[in-house]
């Protein structure tokens, strides 16, 4: 189950459980979509792309599955992005489709 992370590991943007700015890789490693947008596409932890992050219903609407019954985490995961680095990371890669990564 996604944990549904609470902040953009590089700008620490605020992305509650609602946020459609949320966006993460297979790892789910979490991004807002500007700093997403500047990334090239290209997670700088595993190579990746990203999708935007589905949204848990706040409702129970079926089965007890809702964010009453299953929070997000409250986990604050920050590791900032070192731009030189990444941008030759992701100048090999980025032209490369995530399908195909």
């Amino acid at each position: 189950m996604l944990e549904l992370r609470p902040i953009c590991e590089h700008c620490q943007r605020s992305l509650p459980p609602h946020s459609t700015e949320a966006m993460i890789c297979s790892f789910e490693c979490t991004f807002c979509a500007r700093c997403v947008n500047e990334l090239q596409n290209v997670c700088p932890n595993c190579g990746g792309g990203f999708i935007a992050r589905p949204i848990r219903p706040v409702r129970d609407w079926k089965d007890h599955n809702f964010l009453g019954a299953r929070p997000a985490t409250t986990k604050r995961l920050h590791r900032e992005v070192d731009w030189q680095t990444h941008a030759l990371f992701a100048r090999a890669i980025a032209p490369i489709p995530p399908e195909q990564r």
